[in-house]
């Protein structure tokens, strides 16, 4: 039987403590081969096109050049490579933009060596990975879409609409005006695309804003 060919990688990362240790870590393994390195976006893009490694290990932050303009560069090229990127940053203006320029992965830093390596066997094969804090960001971004976020004074309204109260009942609970809560209301309704208090409460349960 022939043997496997190793799967190739191309790192970008700005630290270069942290691409030794990268190169060091698939070094152990021979399932893996890196074929180079690189320090910013622009070069990794460069990389990718002569090199065609089938994973590229991507940060995000990195002066002279950051991951999601990267990713996307390699998008409009039309390279074939897999982007996985490893990153300490898991806050959604870093995950949002990576995931829609086209990341097939998104990992942080602190991931366990193995769950590194299957992470890439599975990039390689154009399967989506996620770390469990990212995936848990992205579900409730998807649950309550983006620009519809409600206030943390609009999710108080609505868990105590949801509870029963009254608008009086609500004032007095927040110690605002009966008016304020009724301005609250309305914003919560045009944002949950709602007409009245029943379903504005059925929809965020249904949205996953309230538990």
């Amino acid at each position: 039987m022939a043997e496997q060919r190793p799967i190739t990688l191309l790192i970008v990362d700005d630290h270069p403590v942290v691409r030794d240790g990268l190169r060091g870590m698939f070094a152990t393994a021979p399932e893996f081969e890196v074929l180079g390195e690189a320090a910013d976006g622009p070069t990794g893009v460069e990389l990718a096109r002569r090199l065609t490694p089938d994973v590229v290990l991507m940060d995000l932050r990195m002066p002279g050049g950051g991951g999601v303009a990267a990713i996307r560069e390699l998008g409009r090229r039309g390279l074939s490579s897999k982007v996985l990127v490893l990153t300490t940053y898991d806050t959604d203006s870093d995950t949002l933009p990576a995931i829609e320029a086209g990341a097939t992965g998104y990992l942080l830093k602190d991931t366990p060596r193995e769950d590194l390596f299957a992470a890439v066997r599975a990039a390689a094969e154009g399967r989506t990975v996620l770390s469990p804090a990212v995936a848990t960001r992205l579900v409730s971004r998807v649950r309550e879409p983006v620009g519809e976020a409600l206030s943390v004074r609009e999710r108080q309204v609505l868990g105590l609409v949801a509870k029963g109260g009254s608008n009086r009942e609500i004032a007095a609970e927040l110690f605002i005006s009966e008016a304020t809560v009724k301005t609250h209301l309305a914003h919560l309704y045009t944002k949950l695309g709602v007409k009245d208090r029943a379903a504005a409460v059925a929809t965020a349960y249904e949205r996953g804003i309230l538990g």
